[in-house]
């Protein structure tokens, strides 16, 4: 139940979707979170303006407005026209509110679910993107963003501590402060049989004043995928460390939809550290239906107990876990809808619900 409309004003496009079916698959699948009882609270949606020539030099101009159950973005992104042989720019503002659930939520029904340990975090950040012309496989994008962090309870309040009395910033205090410059490069091949991805991020933190963070955290992604036969093997691995000062939101989280399927966010382990393995294996069905059978697993490398606080510890988390399952993947002309059945170690079954959008 939802509904999308597009309207040109003058130059600029207003894309408009509001979306009521989330909130059925939210409340199957979390433990609430709180109870506002507002109803605006029930509605998920999305707002995007779009001006292609904000001066009439053909600079862009993007504002875009996310509201989800428990949390909410709005990011604005401004572009001049660059030639493509040269590098492109983008300066950005960003605001976003949302639940700390990976980090400090509390595992349920042995770490199937992860409920809310009452730390959000709010999050300003300000910066440039410098996005170098794409080579034959290569690309690669640089940015520089000031970013301010503050955790807030689930009343709105800042908050220095969480449930059990551990600081939740690097800082002590109740906000943290940093300048990150990232490095991201990205390798992609592709032919009729197969495709190889590779993803490299290195995040420096430059600690201008001397309360501000300094750290470097690196993050890779390599998949592969393969035909054989009428099935289409999918592999990925997905690697991390971070090393200097740290706040536990920085920490790798292990777990949940994206990493290791069959356990809640995060409810495998938190870390400085991280790997994770994923395989599917695709069995088209018909036309419009694909069956999958999959199998994930993760570890923090025992490296959970280096995070302040010692969150994983505390909330009792394995460190390590494996899942798998089969799932069904829907194509439908709106979107693609996709249903996952996992199990992990401790025989915990869950059902993921998934709907991207493919509509122009």
């Amino acid at each position: 139940m939802g509904a999308q409309k597009s309207i040109h004003a003058g130059k600029a496009k207003v894309d408009l979707n509001v979306d009521f079916t989330h909130k059925l698959c939210a409340a199957l699948m979390l433990q609430p979170f709180r109870d506002t009882g507002s109803p605006l609270s029930l509605v998920i949606g999305s707002l995007c303006i779009k001006h292609p020539n904000l001066f009439g030099k053909s600079e862009k101009l993007d504002l875009l407005w996310d509201k989800g159950l428990y949390d909410s973005n709005v990011s604005i992104a401004y572009r001049k026209p660059r030639p493509e042989w040269l590098t492109q720019q983008t300066l950005f503002l960003q605001h976003s509110v949302s639940p700390e659930v990976a980090i400090h939520g509390l595992p349920f029904d042995n770490f199937s679910r992860s409920g809310s340990g009452g730390v959000n975090l709010c999050r300003v950040s300000a910066g440039l993107d410098l996005s170098e012309p794409a080579g034959t496989n290569w690309s690669s994008k640089t940015s520089v963003k000031f970013e301010h962090v503050r955790p807030m309870n689930d009343n709105g309040h800042s908050i220095t501590r969480d449930v059990h009395g551990f600081p939740v910033t690097c800082s002590g205090a109740h906000h943290d402060s940093m300048v990150v410059l990232k490095q991201e490069s990205r390798f992609a091949r592709a032919n009729d049989g197969s495709f190889t991805k590779l993803n490299l991020q290195i995040e420096q933190g430059i600690p201008l004043l001397s309360k501000w963070l300094i750290f470097n955290r690196f993050k890779f992604v390599a998949s592969r995928g393969l035909k054989l036969g009428p099935t289409f093997l999918l592999t990925s691995l997905t690697g991390g460390s971070i090393v200097g000062d740290i706040a536990p939101y920085q920490a790798f989280a292990i777990g949940g939809l994206g990493s290791v399927r069959g356990y809640g966010e995060g409810a495998v382990g938190t870390g400085r550290s991280c790997l994770v393995a994923n395989s599917e294996l695709i069995l088209p069905l018909n036309q419009m239906c694909e069956g999958a059978i999959f199998m994930d697993c993760g570890s923090d490398l025992g490296s959970g107990c280096y995070v302040p606080g010692d969150p994983a510890l505390r909330h009792g988390k394995p460190g390590s876990g494996v899942g798998g399952g089969c799932g069904l993947r829907f194509k439908f002309p709106l979107g693609h809808l996709q249903v996952d059945y996992a199990i992990n170690a401790f025989q915990q079954k869950t059902v993921y619900f998934g709907f991207s959008n493919v509509a122009s």
